[in-house]
């Protein structure tokens, strides 16, 4: 063997990284979620921590750092250290979006390593239930014969429903005016609820009830096809092809996390999304069990980015 030093070198690193896999963890993990407490995007990884602490008998503690249109959350985990025990979940603005909107992030979203993909949620466009409009041709038809005079509501600047609303604004000609909210979904929604403004995009989990029972009208459904909890709610998509804003809900580690670990994390959480009482939870949650592979989640955050690098693009939307 020419270079006896280094495959001794390699074997040894690979015997660590073996054993290191092995005894992980052996300490509390810490999930950071980079949104307040109450929402789909909190809730799934409260789940999540749960199923993880009694499968590896150690404490799964969540942290929410909500700010700065979830860069911060983001931020603190690209700053631990790559040992497994701090990890991000969250929906897609800090993974694959807001690269495309501040000129410079203090972390690269391209360097987390992947761990997987949770589930995915379909988006959902609800109006108040008075609103003088009750599909989305009409909301499209009104908004172009009343320009500026509805106000729709969002999460805040650069949030999916923000670019939600401004992509179908640049597809329809549509004029309405954007009011953030910066406590998140929850009081914008409840102002729609309210009437003081007129309609939102929001993960269709947190108004499905809502729809059901009557208190908002739903406009359509911003996945690829309509949901099936909603099956008489047509797909934006069905007439305005290619407009996809599903939510999903991933999972990376660290920049620099051994690969070992983040396929640990993946193959522990993909087997427990696909236990009934996690199936039954998803399906009261209108939510699709992923459960990807590092690699998976790596080109799917990959294709992600390309395709919102595009959107931000045509609709002009710039943060800083």
């Amino acid at each position: 063997m020419k270079y006896p030093g280094l495959a001794l070198a390699a074997l040894c690193a690979a015997a660590f990284a073996a054993r290191a896999e092995e005894s992980y963890p052996n300490r509390a993990i810490r999930i950071i979620v980079p949104v307040a407490p109450g929402a789909a995007a909190d809730t799934l990884p409260r789940v999540v921590g749960d199923k993880l602490s009694r499968r590896f008998g150690q404490p799964v503690v969540i942290e929410n750092r909500p700010g700065a249109s979830l860069n911060l959350g983001a931020e603190v985990v690209a700053k631990a250290e790559p040992d497994g025990y701090t990890l991000l979940a969250a929906p897609p603005p800090p993974l694959t979006i807001n690269q495309s909107l501040f000129s410079s992030l203090r972390f690269d979203p391209s360097a987390f390593t992947p761990v997987t993909i949770i589930a995915a949620v379909p988006n959902v466009l609800v109006a108040n239930i008075d609103a003088p409009f009750r599909t989305l041709p009409e909301f499209v038809a009104y908004a172009r014969a009343n320009p500026d005079r509805l106000a729709y509501a969002s999460a805040g600047q650069g949030s999916s429903p923000h670019l939600a609303m401004e992509w179908l604004k640049s597809l329809t000609g549509a004029r309405v005016v954007h009011a953030p909210y910066s406590g998140g979904l929850a009081p914008a929604l409840t102002d729609v609820l309210g009437g003081h403004v007129a309609l939102m995009f929001n993960n269709l989990p947190n108004v499905l009830q809502l729809i059901r029972d009557g208190r908002v009208r739903a406009l359509g459904v911003d996945g690829a096809t309509r949901s099936p909890a909603l099956p008489d709610v047509p797909a934006i998509a069905e007439t305005y092809p290619g407009f996809v804003v599903t939510t999903w809900f991933g999972v990376v580690a660290p920049p620099k996390t051994d690969p070992a670990i983040a396929a640990k994390l993946s193959a522990a959480i993909a087997e427990e999304i696909r236990r009934p009482d996690f199936v039954e939870l998803l399906d009261g949650f209108s939510a699709i069990p992923v459960g990807s592979a590092p690699a998976e989640a790596a080109d799917f955050m990959k294709r992600e980015s390309a395709r919102w690098r595009e959107v931000v693009g045509k609709i002009g939307v710039k943060l800083d």
